[in-house]
């Protein structure tokens, strides 16, 4: 069984040093695999047995310095996870927060003196256009060699020293300080500072995905409000809380831990977990998730999850570790670069003295298109190219609320040629209301007051819908047996009658008559006591867009296809109004009959299927889908 391990690496800066990295590293014989996550400065490991961290610590971080010098790696675990309590214990690890902050500033400071250097270095460069005098404009051109220059030919100069010479800061001192030579001033500086500047936008990229992704991450709660058994408030981490334990959360704070809410009523923002703006109202029983923000009044709540298992917790993980699951392209670029960086060295020594001495052309032409092919050829514009797209588009992502698993999932959607859908939640809204409730020898309150009784303990949509209706007396005290019957409805013992609540398979499963109705909208059936007492008729919305959005996936000749557990008529008029082929529409299914349709589209699908969906009657097609899209911020 392999050992994971994961640390920090710090100073790294050249995602074509990441790639020699792991390639050294995974000479150890003890390890198995390893992935630097470059953009997130993580080194992961899969070891065979297990070392001493320290001694592992110090024998990565010789590696790393041997190939990019500065660069080490650091434990993840240097901050203490025990409970921080109000008072001099909130300063648990002090000393290492300060020494990174030392640490943060020596690096903000250098960045900060190359950027001006490069500022300086263009000013002086542009100016040296209006110089007369070769000589003082070479003599500027210089000072601006140097003011742009000098880091890039540093660590060329200590990777010589350390045997590992072949990288962007060689390849760009070689060809600038060869058009030196050549005497071509301007067209040194020139190039230097064109690859500083791309050096900069390259970070500026690197950094503006890390803000959308680090916004994420910003959803855990920095404490929790401990209720002691004396009634004591105690401020402590929330990763030291225990299932059953009681927190506060009080007004404007986020909340830390999921749990039910014991006390109080309130509203909860959710909108950074859901990207719904509208504020939830919760009340006593209530249960309520980790990340939200409480715009209300202060609620009680106990703990039903540990940190490690709370939805903030999982969300965080998830996006954190996006950038480790990395694509097939990624891979084979990495691999690729080990060999070409050395290909390029000797084609451009090949193109310096084959023509001179070869075909006696002359040695100043082919020695400066040598280094132009040296410059046009630097590795890491080629390794950082694919899993920056794929970095961007993740933290782009985590920006829009789309939570991405893996560069991996992400070029798996690339190169689908099926796409199934879900009806309720994925095309439309999940908003239901009740248009219309037609009776059956009975008065309207009762049929109501059976319904709500049977819908008061689901959560399905179509449940509220029935429940906001109407303003009608209900004692929940005297509902007993509540059942739900996947696909069919719900079972329930209301003031002593037998109520039956869902579709017209439940009623005619129970032996009772119901009229049929030719319809668009959703029916649902409401007996009691084995008599039929009416219908209640309920319609839901296509959400925006999704017309224009099947229409695009047509002319990307990707095949559609849509499931629901509603009726066949239903099925079709939603298909057709957002351009669905009836053929491919599939109406009445049970969580099974999903399963089954599914199997036999992906049979005949040549590239890979993805299924989108978004309830956990969904959950056995999304696990057999290629790449499995599940709707909604946390629900799924």
């Amino acid at each position: 069984m392999s050992i994971r391990k994961e640390f920090k690496i710090e100073n790294l800066h050249c995602a074509n040093c990441a790639s020699k990295i792991e390639a050294n590293i995974k000479k150890m014989n003890i390890v198995s695999d390893v992935n630097i996550d470059f953009y997130n400065s993580k080194l992961i490991l899969e070891l065979d047995s297990e070392m001493e961290e320290d001694l592992l610590i110090k024998k990565i971080s010789y590696i790393c310095d041997k190939i990019e010098p500065g660069t080490y790696v650091k434990s993840l675990n240097k901050e203490s996870k025990d409970d921080v309590v109000l008072g001099e214990d909130m300063n648990v690890s002090e000393d290492f927060k300060e020494n990174e902050k030392l640490d943060d500033s020596k690096d903000k400071f250098k960045e900060t003196m190359i950027n001006i250097g490069l500022i300086v270095s263009i000013v002086i460069f542009v100016v040296s256009f209006f110089m007369d005098y070769i000589f003082y404009r070479n003599m500027l051109l210089l000072l601006a060699y140097f003011l742009c220059a000098t880091d890039i030919i540093m660590k060329s100069v200590k990777n010589i020293k350390r045997g590992n010479f072949l990288d962007e800061n060689f390849l760009m001192s070689i060809a600038t300080i060869g058009a030196f030579a050549l005497g071509d001033f301007s067209e040194a500086v020139a190039v230097m500072i064109f690859y500083k500047i791309g050096e900069f936008f390259q970070e500026k990229a690197i950094n503006n995905s890390k803000k959308s992704i680090e916004k994420l991450l910003s959803l855990k709660a920095p404490y929790a409000n401990l209720k002691t058994s004396t009634g004591e408030l105690r401020k402590v981490n929330p990763e030291s809380v225990k299932i059953g334990d009681i927190i506060i959360v009080k007004t404007g704070e986020k909340i830390p831990l999921d749990g039910n809410v014991i006390s109080g009523e309130s509203l909860i923002d959710n909108s950074a977990l859901t990207g719904e703006s509208v504020p939830v109202l919760v009340t006593t029983g209530a249960v309520i998730l980790s990340g939200g923000i409480l715009i209300g009044s202060s609620i009680d709540v106990e703990v039903i999850s540990v940190y490690s298992d709370s939805t903030v917790s999982k969300i965080i993980e998830l996006v954190k570790n996006a950038n480790s699951k990395k694509p097939e392209s990624e891979k084979f670029i990495t691999k690729f670069a080990r060999f070409y960086t050395p290909i390029v060295v000797l084609l451009s020594i090949l193109i310096a003295l084959v023509p001179p001495f070869m075909l006696n052309q002359p040695f100043s032409i082919w020695f400066g298109r040598a280094l132009i092919f040296l410059v046009i050829s630097c590795p890491c514009a080629l390794v950082l190219s694919i899993p920056l797209t794929f970095f961007s588009s993740i933290g782009y992502a985590s920006k829009n609320g789309l939570l991405i698993k893996g560069g991996n999932y992400l070029e798996k959607l690339s190169k689908i040629d099926t796409i199934v859908l879900d009806k309720t939640g994925t095309i439309t809204k999940g908003n239901f209301s009740i248009e219309e409730v037609i009776l059956n020898n009975c008065q309207e309150e009762e049929l109501i007051i059976c319904a709500k009784a049977a819908e008061y303990l689901s959560n399905h949509p179509i449940a509220k819908a029935i429940l906001d209706y109407k303003s009608t007396p209900l004692n929940t005290d005297l509902i007993f047996h509540h059942k739900e019957i996947p696909g069919r409805g719900v079972s329930v013992q209301y003031m002593g009658d037998q109520i039956l609540v869902g579709n017209h398979l439940l009623l005619k499963e129970a032996g009772i008559e119901v009229k049929p109705y030719d319809t668009f909208k959703t029916l649902v059936y409401v007996a009691k006591n084995g008599v039929f007492l009416g219908t209640i008729l309920i319609s839901d919305q296509i959400k925006e867009g999704v017309t224009e959005t099947i229409a695009n996936l047509k002319e990307l000749g990707i095949k559609i296809y849509m499931f629901t557990g509603d009726s066949n008529s239903i099925a079709k008029n939603v298909g057709n109004i957002i351009g669905i082929d009836s053929k491919n529409i599939f109406g009445n299914l049970l969580p099974q009959d999903k399963v089954d349709h599914f199997e036999k589209i992906k049979a005949n699908s040549k590239k890979g299927v993805i299924f989108i969906g978004d309830g956990i009657n969904d959950s056995p097609v999304l696990a057999l889908a290629d790449v499995g899209v599940a709707m909604g911020g946390i629900g799924s």
